[in-house]
């Protein structure tokens, strides 16, 4: 049987986090490393010559920092799924990061054996926020409710089915699929599909943004 091989690039100013990375990540068999960039500009150059499925994203880099090439990169056909790293748990440019797209992020200090199960998780389309992480972003989003907010967001959740309704729901207490699949006695498959359409009728990227959503709706 052939092994599928997930493509990581490596974005990060600090050629020691990068080598570092690389050694991490270049031991596991079924991860490879397509190339490497030391800020946001080269790191879409990199994307559009590689095509990787997943990218490691430094925050804070000169020319263009990670946050704003997140977000150029999810506008890019097939786009590769982001991972932030960040050296502090919970900051503001973290919540932004997911903001604009990313899949999820990563402490810098994390151990080896956590970081390449985060990449393989992201890269077949699983959550790797723990709820504890989830409810923390969450808080720091929601913090400051904005004039309207929560009637956005519930006319945007009147957009799903009741079905896809409790999906959302138990995305915003942090459950994997796993998780809501054993909550509401359905199939993991039917689930993760289930996720997919509430993605794509609320137009989001990720669960943390499904997750403020229901708690912005909730919160007017």
């Amino acid at each position: 049987m052939n092994r599928v091989v997930t493509r990581v690039a490596l974005v990060d100013d600090d050629p020691l986090v990068r080598s570092g990375l690389g050694l991490i990540l270049g031991g596991a068999p079924d991860l490879e490393i397509v190339g490497q960039a030391d800020d946001g500009q080269a790191a879409l150059a990199l994307v559009e010559e590689q095509r990787p499925d997943v990218v490691l994203m430094d925050i804070r880099m000169p020319v263009m920092d990670g946050i704003e090439a997140t977000a150029r990169l999810r506008t890019v056909p097939s786009p590769p799924r982001v991972i932030v790293l960040t050296t502090f748990g919970a900051d503001d440019h973290v919540v932004r990061a997911l903001g604009a797209g990313a899949a999820g992020f990563l402490l810098k200090d994390t151990p080896p054996a956590d970081i390449v199960e985060a990449v393989r998780r992201v890269a077949a389309g699983e959550p790797m926020l723990s709820p504890a992480v989830v409810r923390t972003l969450i808080e720091r989003v929601t913090k400051q409710q904005e004039p309207g907010r929560a009637a956005r967001a519930r006319e945007r959740l009147a957009l799903l089915t009741d079905r896809e309704r409790e999906i959302a729901e138990a995305v915003a207490r942090g459950l994997s699929n796993a998780q809501i699949a054993s909550e509401l006695y359905l199939s993991v498959p039917t689930v993760k599909a289930h996720v997919g359409h509430v993605f794509t009728k609320l137009g989001v990227d990720n669960r943390v943004q499904v997750a403020i959503y229901v708690l912005d709706a909730a919160g007017g």
